[in-house]
């Protein structure tokens, strides 16, 4: 099961929306490009083609995605214990610094955010799911292990 928040699954199901909007222009640029003759030596076609495929593993995944997902909700959350939608105050115990992540089920990629974006499924994310306050986790990253302090929940 995949936890998302209803503004995650609300972007989903927006996407969703936009890839099933450009089928109907795929197919138009196939058909196009196969009137253009030859489809051995015909780039348009085989470019269209590749689009379409794309297209429809987006669609695909997004279903899929959808299907399995269970939308949390703050409110259903014990208090002071992290969960998808959290938003906390991490202490870095190597070097003290502290910054804001938030937990999410599907990150924004946007970089204008006052805070980072931690999926669920990322090794971050499963540290810090279920977490409390004053609680240290540990985790494992490619260049060794690192630990974090949850200084306080801010949503």
């Amino acid at each position: 099961m995949d936890f998302v928040t209803a503004e995650e699954k609300a972007l989903l199901e927006h996407k969703l929306a936009d890839l099933h909007g450009k089928r109907r222009a795929i197919t138009a640029r196939i058909a196009e490009a196969r009137a253009l003759g030859d489809l051995k030596e015909n780039a348009e076609y085989h470019a269209a083609r590749e689009d379409q495929g794309l297209n429809e593993a987006n669609i695909r995944a997004i279903e899929q995605r959808l299907a399995r997902a269970s939308v949390t909700s703050q409110s259903h959350t014990p208090e002071g214990v992290v969960f998808v939608g959290s938003t906390v105050r991490l202490r870095d115990l190597d070097n003290g610094s502290e910054d804001l992540y938030r937990l999410v089920g599907e990150a924004t990629g946007s970089f204008e955010l006052d805070y980072i974006e931690v999926t669920s499924n990322s090794p971050m994310g499963e540290a810090l799911t279920k977490a409390r306050i004053h609680e240290t986790i540990r985790v494992i990253l490619p260049r060794g292990e690192k630990r974090f302090m949850v200084v306080e929940i801010v949503q």
